[in-house]
C-alpha cells in the first residue's frame, strides 16, 4: 500500500477526498527502477470531469503499454484543498505515487476548453513550476499539450514547451524515444526540443517570433530557428482498428460525470456545419470495425463492471453498421448482462427512434434536438442540414412512442441573425407543444416539458466563420431577454448560458500570444475554474484587460477581412482556408453544402496521405 501525500486531517477536511488518492479499479502500477520516463497527464480541471474524458483514457492507456514509460494523472484540485496545499506548502503530486509534479520528465495538458486556461497555470503554480516557459530550467519537467484547444495554441503559448497537433497515438513514441537518446547523449532541454523540430505535428513556440501591424493584426509568423517547419501538420490515425484502445479503463472510487464505459465508434465528421470547429479539425471520417467493437463492449464491461455503455461519436447516425452494433449491444450485452446502452448524438428520424425504443424500453428518458438556430434561412446560414419539419416530425414520432419530454439546443448571435430569427425559438418550441397536444390523450404517456437551452456564438479557428464577429455582450443580453419573454412558461423551461463567459471564449479562441498576458493577469487577480458558475468572477478578467491594456473587442467582435494573418495559419488541418472561406461566402447567402457522402466539395483533406476521405 502506498504512502499518501496527504494526512487524515487534511483528507476529512476537504470534499470528497477519495479524488487524491488513487487506487482506483484498474490502476496501472509498475516498477520505478525499470522506467526511463516519467509523464504526468493532466485535465485541468476537476477530478470528475478530468475521468469522465475518453481522450485522457486513451493516452494513459497508450503511454503505459510502453515498459519505458509510466504514465500518472494529476487534476485540478478543488478550492478547499488548495487552500490546504498552499497553507502547508504541500506541492501538488499526482495519485498513482503521490509524488511530487515536478519531478517528473513531462507535464502533459489535455485543452478541450479556453475557460481551464487559468487552471492550466495555477496547476504549474501548485507543481511549483515557473508558468512562463523561458524561465524554467533543466530541472523543471517539459511541459506539453493537446487537445481541440491547440488549434490555436498562441494564447498559451508563452506557458508551454511544445504542443502537439493531431491524435497522441501517431508520433508520441517518436517523441520519447528522442527523449530517452537525448537524454543518453547528455543532451540538455535545448537539445531535446531542438529535435523535435523534426517531428511532424509538434509545435515549439520558442523558435517562432511574431510582429504585428499598427492596427494590431498580424503582420509576420516565422521561424527562428533553421529547422523549425513553417507549416506544422496535423497528425491523423489512418486505421482505428489497429490502434490500442483502453479496454481496462480506470473505475473511479467516486461517481465522475460520465458514469459508464466508453465505445468509440469513429472518428471525424462528414458533415460541414460552419459553426463547428470539431467537425472541421477531426476530418477525415475513419470508423471502426463494428466486430471489432462488439469485442470490445464486452471487454470493456467484464473488465470494469460497469452497467452502462454509451456509443460516442461527432454523429453515431452516421455509423454504417449501427443497426448491427446495437443490435448486439442491446440483445447480448443490454437484456442478457442488464446493461443500459446510451446513443448521445443520434439523429432523430424515424431508424433513430426505433433504436432508442429499443433502448428505452424500460424507462423513457428525454429526446434531444440540437437545431441550433430558430429559423429555416438561419439553419441554411449555418449548413446544420435539419429542417423543421424533420424536428416535428420526429417530436411527433417519439411523442406516440412513449417520450413525453424534448430538449432543444440553439445558438445566439449566429452571423446574419436577425430578431425574427430569435423569436423563431420560441414559436419552434411553441410548434412542438402543439405537436403534442394534437395527439389523442391515450397516445400521451407522462408529463409534458419541453426545456429550450441557448448558448451564445463563439466563433472558432479552422471553422467557415472565423471570420465573423461575435455579437456583443449587450447584443447577447437583449436577444436573451426578448426570447425570455417570448417563451410559454407554462410547458418550456428556458435556460441560457453566460453571456459575459462567451465573450472570454471568443476572445481566447482567436487570440494570439498577447492574450496570453490577460490569462496570466486573470490568474494572478484570482481566476480559478473559470468553466464553473459558481466561480467565475468576471471582474478578474476586466481587470486583467486593463491592466494589459488589451482590447477584448479586438479579437471578439471584430469582423476579419479575407487576407488577414490568423494566429493559427500555420497549421494545416488538411481543410484548407480557401474552401473554409467560400463556405463562409455561401453561408453569408443561405447556400447549403451537401455532407462527405452526398458529394467531395473538395475541402483538402485528401491531401493527406492515403485518401481516406475519398471514399465519401
Amino acid at each position: 500500500m502506498k504512502q499518501l501525500r496527504l494526512s487524515d486531517d487534511i483528507l476529512l477536511s476537504v470534499e470528497k477526498p477519495a479524488r487524491y488518492i488513487g487506487n482506483e479499479i484498474n490502476v496501472i502500477s509498475k516498477d520505478l527502477s525499470q522506467i526511463d520516463i516519467r509523464f504526468a497527464i493532466s485535465f485541468p480541471d476537476v477530478y470528475e470531469i478530468g475521468m469522465s474524458h475518453l481522450g485522457l483514457s486513451i493516452l494513459y492507456d497508450l503511454f503505459n503499454r510502453r515498459q519505458d514509460v509510466y504514465c500518472e494523472r494529476v487534476f485540478s484540485p478543488w478550492h478547499d484543498l488548495e487552500e490546504k496545499l498552499r497553507e502547508n506548502e504541500i506541492p501538488l503530486f499526482t495519485l498513482e505515487t503521490q509524488e511530487d509534479v515536478k519531478n517528473f520528465d513531462f507535464l502533459g495538458f489535455t485543452l478541450q476548453y479556453e475557460m481551464s486556461y487559468t487552471n492550466l497555470l495555477n496547476l504549474l503554480d501548485l507543481a511549483n513550476i515557473p508558468l512562463f516557459s523561458k524561465e524554467r530550467t533543466e530541472k523543471d519537467p517539459i511541459v506539453c499539450a493537446g487537445g481541440p484547444c491547440t488549434y490555436n495554441p498562441e494564447p498559451v503559448a508563452d506557458f508551454v514547451d511544445f504542443f502537439y497537433i493531431g491524435e497522441g497515438e501517431v508520433m508520441f513514441g517518436k517523441i520519447f524515444d528522442l527523449y530517452k537518446a537525448n537524454r543518453k547523449n547528455g543532451g540538455s532541454k535545448e537539445d531535446f526540443l531542438e529535435s523535435l523540430l523534426e517531428v511532424e505535428g509538434v509545435y515549439v513556440p520558442k523558435y517562432y517570433a511574431v510582429t504585428y501591424k499598427e492596427n494590431g493584426e498580424i503582420q509576420v509568423f516565422s521561424p527562428t530557428h533553421p529547422k523549425a517547419k513553417s507549416v506544422i501538420r496535423k497528425q491523423v490515425v489512418k486505421d482505428l482498428d489497429v490502434v490500442a484502445y483502453p479496454l481496462k479503463p480506470l473505475v473511479p472510487l467516486i461517481q465522475p460525470i460520465h458514469d459508464r464505459v466508453v465505445l468509440e465508434l469513429f472518428r471525424g465528421c462528414i458533415h460541414a456545419c460552419r459553426f463547428c470547429q470539431a467537425g472541421m479539425v477531426y476530418r477525415p471520417m475513419r470508423e471502426k470495425n463494428s466486430d471489432l467493437l462488439m469485442e470490445q463492449a464486452t471487454e470493456l464491461i467484464k473488465n470494469t463492471g460497469l452497467d452502462e455503455i454509451s456509443l460516442v461519436s461527432l454523429n453515431s447516425s452516421d455509423y454504417t453498421d449501427l443497426k448491427k452494433l446495437t443490435d448486439y449491444l442491446i440483445d447480448e450485452i443490454g437484456r442478457k448482462k442488464q446493461v443500459n446502452l446510451s446513443l448521445p448524438s443520434l439523429r432523430i428520424d424515424s431508424f433513430s427512434l426505433d433504436i432508442m425504443q429499443k433502448v428505452q424500453d424500460l424507462r423513457k428518458s428525454s429526446v434531444t434536438f440540437a437545431p441550433e438556430a430558430g429559423t429555416q434561412r438561419l439553419r441554411d446560414v449555418i449548413n446544420k442540414g435539419l429542417s423543421e419539419e424533420a424536428i416535428i416530425n420526429g417530436s411527433k414520432e417519439a411523442f406516440k412512442g412513449g417520450w413525453s419530454r424534448v430538449k432543444l439546443y440553439f445558438m445566439m448571435g449566429l452571423p446574419t441573425e436577425t430578431i425574427e430569427d430569435v423569436e423563431g425559438i420560441a414559436q419552434l418550441g411553441n410548434k412542438i407543444t402543439d405537436t403534442y397536444f394534437s395527439l389523442s390523450k391515450e397516445s400521451r404517456k407522462g408529463r409534458f416539458k419541453i426545456v429550450i437551452s441557448t448558448s451564445f456564438f463563439v466563433p472558432k479557428a479552422f471553422t467557415p466563420f472565423q471570420w465573423a464577429g461575435q455579437d456583443t455582450y449587450q447584443s447577447f443580453i437583449e436577444k436573451r431577454n426578448h426570447l425570455n419573454k417570448m417563451i410559454n412558461k407554462k410547458h418550456i423551461q428556458y435556460n441560457s448560458h453566460d453571456a459575459k463567459l462567451s465573450m472570454l471564449e471568443g476572445v481566447m479562441a482567436r487570440g494570439d500570444r498577447r492574450v496570453g498576458q490577460v490569462i496570466y493577469k486573470a490568474w494572478k487577480n484570482g481566476a480559478r475554474f473559470d468553466a464553473w458558475s459558481e466561480f467565475f468572477d468576471f471582474d478578474h478578467w476586466i481587470k486583467a484587460f486593463e491592466e494589459t491594456q488589451v482590447e477584448p473587442s479586438f479579437y471578439a467582435t471584430r469582423k476579419r477581412d479575407k487576407e488577414e494573418i490568423f494566429p493559427w495559419d500555420f497549421i494545416d488541418i488538411g481543410v484548407t482556408k480557401a474552401y473554409l472561406w467560400r463556405e463562409y461566402e455561401r453561408g453569408l447567402q443561405g447556400k447549403t453544402t451537401p455532407n462527405c457522402r452526398k458529394a467531395c466539395v473538395n475541402c483538402g483533406m485528401k491531401s493527406f496521405d492515403g485518401g481516406f476521405c475519398s471514399d465519401y
